[in-house]
């Protein structure tokens, strides 16, 4: 059965979120962990490893360029993890958000192929990262370290992780209550969300701003030279205009 938006977007304001027990079971149910998993954005934990594949500009990096295949690659079984929570009506909801402008991917590219991605829903200054894959070494990696520049850049004040992962715990991420959880949660959506026709969307001017990141990069690619020379490694290296906002603390 389809999931209703005004449900769906009124649940993650309210610290609660769907699941299903298998990629085709056709039930849908509702989770309000105990405790909750978040990625502080000035706590991105970034090695130097990582730092140089980021820097190197290894992966072509875009946002809500492919965000379907996203999904459905989330999805898809994997060495470890036979089936995913994320079912049909799911990932059907989440595209449907992802063209009303709420739900956003960011993907990574290698010689053409999408290697690597995740996505989530952006309500005021909060972002609800729901999944994410890499079919290369650190792609997923690169992927969430683009997620916390652009959303440092764009005024985002939290950034969920739903549940802690080993993997998320290397990077940084930490664990709360799900009673702090809800007060972060609050205060990020505070003056910035608003119930329009149904939806809840951010307010003029006062949630959380997607897109600061390309234009970010748009204006180091017309000081720098043509867009080419954005996946270059020189002067207007997008990597490198990461890693600055990456290491910037608010």
């Amino acid at each position: 059965m389809a999931i209703d938006l005004d449900l769906l977007l009124q649940a993650y304001a309210n610290g609660i979120f769907p699941m299903s027990d298998a990629r085709d079971d056709p039930d849908t149910f509702w989770i309000e962990p105990e405790f909750r998993a978040i990625m502080p954005l000035n706590g991105f934990r970034l090695s130097k490893s990582l730092a140089k594949t980021i820097r190197q500009d290894r992966f072509v990096v875009t946002a809500d360029t492919a965000f379907a295949q996203v999904i459905a690659t989330c999805a898809e079984s994997q060495a470890g993890r036979r089936d995913t929570w994320i079912n049909s009506d799911i990932e059907e909801a989440f595209c449907r958000l992802h063209e009303e402008g709420h739900a956003h991917s960011i993907e990574c590219w290698s010689g053409g192929r999408l290697v690597g991605g995740l996505y989530g829903l952006g309500l005021g200054r909060a972002f609800f990262g729901e999944s994410m894959f890499s079919r290369e070494t650190d792609a997923s990696k690169v992927a969430l370290a683009w997620l916390v520049a652009r959303l440092k850049m764009g005024g985002f004040e939290l950034l969920d992780c739903q549940f802690m992962t080993d993997h998320l715990a290397s990077l940084g991420a930490i664990e709360i209550t799900q009673r702090a959880y809800l007060k972060l949660l609050k205060a990020a959506l505070t003056k910035a969300v608003q119930i329009s026709s149904g939806l809840v969307s951010a307010g003029a001017g006062s949630g959380g701003d997607w897109g600061v990141l390309d234009g970010a990069l748009s204006s180091a690619s017309a000081a720098g030279g043509s867009s080419e020379d954005l996946f270059s490694t020189g002067a207007s290296s997008p990597g490198k205009r990461i890693l600055q906002a990456l290491t910037q603390t608010s």
